[in-house]
């Protein structure tokens, strides 16, 4: 089996809560991890046992006893929010890794429920503890990790794009200051602004040229 197929079956028997209590930044790297050797096949509190004996099968291992010390497996619950307590930041939609939180700032946030995957990360985010997590009155199943992963991924991708064009308009602003500077006595402090600014561009430059992450 080809690494990149190994990962994406790994990646599938995961639950796609993207919790992070595995100790990565989502499934997707946890199963990388995995394939690696980098990471034992426990540490998904969301899978649960069951995750674990899936996983083993899968890669023809062992199979080890999850790991509680990183949580413990639970139904699937789902974040509300307290409208009264609500003071709009945003934190809250910033954590959320699959955008199932609405809102605008200074304005109540709104989770929708279906989309909640549960991963408990916009509760040490929320500056004021207006977040609970209610039980749901069905188990995550297989088509709700499908849509988290994709939900997962597009956020990925939205974020990388949004930091692309960060960077590309502080380079145009980097490269209007340089022309500026042209104008200026050509002292030693210009000469220190210029030297600065160009190598502030070419690291810019350098960071643009890097592939784009998944």
């Amino acid at each position: 089996m080809a690494p990149a197929d190994r990962v994406t079956r790994i990646d599938a028997l995961l639950p796609q809560t993207q919790c992070t209590k595995c100790g990565f930044e989502g499934c997707r790297p946890y199963a990388e991890a995995i394939d690696r050797g980098e990471a034992d096949i426990d540490r998904c509190p969301p899978g649960g046992q069951q995750g674990v004996a899936a996983l083993a099968a899968l890669l023809q291992r062992p199979e080890p006893p999850l790991d509680r010390s990183r949580g413990a497996t639970r139904p699937w619950h789902a974040a509300h929010i307290d409208p009264a307590l609500c003071i709009g930041c945003t934190l809250c939609i910033s954590a959320c890794p699959v955008d199932a939180i609405i809102g605008a700032p200074r304005r109540m946030h709104t989770v929708i429920a279906p989309l909640c995957s549960g991963c408990d990360l916009c509760l040490p985010a929320c500056p004021v503890d207006c977040i609970t997590m209610h039980p749901q009155s069905r188990d995550w199943q297989a088509d709700d990790a499908v849509q988290a992963r994709e939900r997962h991924q597009a956020r990925a991708e939205r974020r990388e794009r949004h930091a692309h064009e960060d960077r590309v308009r502080l380079l145009g602003k980097a490269g209007a200051k340089l022309e500026a500077l042209a104008a200026e006595p050509a002292d030693a402090g210009t000469e220190r602004k210029r030297a600065l600014i160009e190598a502030a561009i070419q690291r810019a430059r350098k960071r643009l040229a890097q592939p784009t992450a998944r």
